[in-house]
């Protein structure tokens, strides 16, 4: 068990995410979380994965593509912080992702191979840090962040865009 980040740990607003992972192992609940959302978004079809709840909102092929780059840019932050580097990093803009990304013209079960890829990825990161590493920290986006919270973050960002998908695109 690595423990609940302190607040000193994130900026407040990343506890909109920590705050919903619950216990003190986000590596379970990540790993637990793999299996869930496979789930949830295998018995999307392909012309389902293009719906928008509003005209300008995400189709849910953009929102699956915005966990999965968010995790990738997470770990890379968790990555530098846990071995050691001091430059302060880049914010990371969503929107310009996404717009980069071009969802919607990747099939939907690429998406989904994609979601479990980089999170088996991320896993095998947050399973194979020394124990000081942990509590290593850096800056990015102008805030400070520990590994610990990092990993608490991405869990909790994926359990909020599945909230979403659920009260928003009815799945």
């Amino acid at each position: 068990m690595i423990g609940r980040p302190q607040q000193s740990e994130a900026a407040p607003y990343y506890f909109t995410y920590i705050n919903l992972v619950q216990g003190d192992d986000p590596q379970a609940v990540m790993d637990t979380q793999l299996d869930k959302v496979e789930s949830i978004l295998s018995a999307i079809t392909e012309e389902r994965s293009l719906y928008r709840y509003a005209p300008e909102k995400w189709s849910i092929r953009q929102v699956v593509n915005h966990v999965t780059d968010t995790e990738r840019a997470f770990v890379f932050r968790a990555l530098w912080f846990a071995r050691g580097f001091d430059s302060p990093l880049p914010s990371y803009e969503q929107d310009i992702a996404a717009k980069g990304a071009e969802a919607d013209r990747i099939p939907w079960n690429d998406h989904l191979d994609e979601f479990r890829n980089v999170r088996l990825a991320s896993l095998s990161f947050f399973r194979n840090l020394p124990p000081d590493a942990w509590m290593r920290s850096g800056i990015a986006s102008d805030n400070r962040f520990t590994v610990r919270a990092l990993a608490y973050i991405l869990a909790g960002h994926a359990a909020h865009h599945v909230q979403i998908l659920r009260e928003r695109y009815s799945i």
